[in-house]
């Protein structure tokens, strides 16, 4: 997991710190040649997204519970929280189990599939990430089912577009190195599809994300973001914000919706929980690194917050490996 460096000051932009932290790990990409008609069922995959880009071609993406959407060449379908979908030629095709359909490993996270009838042709790049960092987890919770970026000669979203061409460039003809550069410029990619819904949405505007672009209570966030070792109190969050601790209190909660401690105790959680999950750091290590007297005491919050204790979580869940796609 990434860490800020707590001798720096509280971010000005709050929000614009948590997207440099979208730090993607456990990726995995497949380039898909299809041919009509073709219709393939994908799972779901917890606590993963995926992405669809169609580098030639058309093709149907259809999200459990939404209208099935046409994504044509250029086409970008971000799907941050890994529900099962559809992709085809056509809703009307009946759809066959992704695992059911061969594939070629050409390397650990890179795989090529070839299926269809033999039709139209349809190229695509399609991807499964996660993310390690407690903040970018919490900005995914709040992003829509799907973000779908449209128009290869879109000039308002014309660096983005060309990154998608070079994409497509290195995908038809893997060269050497090329697996490296459609890795990396995927994630610039995601980042980007994010931060255009973020530009555009009207429920970029509410709750959390509003918070931290407000400049007092996103200064408070940032600092528990960056330190959640110290040992916070309201008085010094509201110092720090240059409010009042009424004030402070009473926005905090009502624009995050939790009070500032209860805020600084789930955020401490969630690192530990990604820290139990990701490393193997002891239980006292990682109570130490969060601000607490003992470790009984932080076992004690874990529990209040997650209902198991930590020691159970890391014995039952562990760090499973992702699950591969395509």
């Amino acid at each position: 997991m990434t860490k800020p460096d707590p001798l720096l000051p509280a971010s000005a932009d709050p929000l614009g710190e948590t997207l440099h932290m979208l730090r993607l790990t456990g990726t995995l990409y497949c380039r898909g040649e299809f041919t009509a008609p073709f219709a393939i069922d994908i799972p779901e995959f917890d606590g993963v997204m995926t992405f669809l880009v169609v580098t030639s071609g058309r093709c149907w993406l259809q999200v459990e519970g939404e209208e099935p959407r046409r994504l044509e060449q250029g086409s970008l379908a971000l799907i941050p929280h890994g529900p099962p979908h559809t992709v085809s030629s056509s809703p009307e095709v009946t759809a066959e189990p992704l695992f059911d359909l061969p594939v070629d490993k050409i390397s650990e996270r890179y795989e090529f599939m070839r299926y269809g009838g033999g039709g139209e042709l349809t190229r695509t790049m399609y991807g499964v990430v996660r993310f390690d960092d407690v903040a970018a987890q919490h900005l995914i919770k709040l992003l829509p089912d799907v973000i779908q970026i449209d128009g290869w000669d879109d000039d308002a979203s014309g660096w983005l577009q060309s990154t998608l061409r070079f994409i497509a460039s290195e995908a038809a003809v893997l060269k050497p190195g090329g697996e490296t550069v459609i890795t990396r410029l995927a994630d610039v990619v995601i980042i980007q599809a994010i931060r255009s819904w973020l530009d555009h949405s009207p429920e970029a505007d509410q709750g959390w994300l509003a918070a931290l672009r407000d400049k007092q209570i996103g200064r408070a966030l940032s600092l528990i973001h960056r330190t959640p070792e110290r040992d916070w109190t309201v008085a010094s969050l509201s110092d720090e914000a240059g409010m009042s601790r009424s004030t402070f209190s009473a926005r905090f909660s009502h624009m995050v919706g939790s009070s500032p401690l209860r805020y600084l105790t789930e955020w401490r959680m969630q690192v530990a929980r990604t820290r139990l999950l990701e490393s193997r750091d002891t239980l006292s290590m990682i109570s130490v690194e969060l601000g607490y007297q003992s470790e009984a005491a932080f076992c004690r919050a874990f529990k209040r917050v997650f209902g198991v204790s930590p020691g159970s979580l890391r014995r039952t869940v562990g760090a499973s490996p992702m699950a591969t796609v395509y």
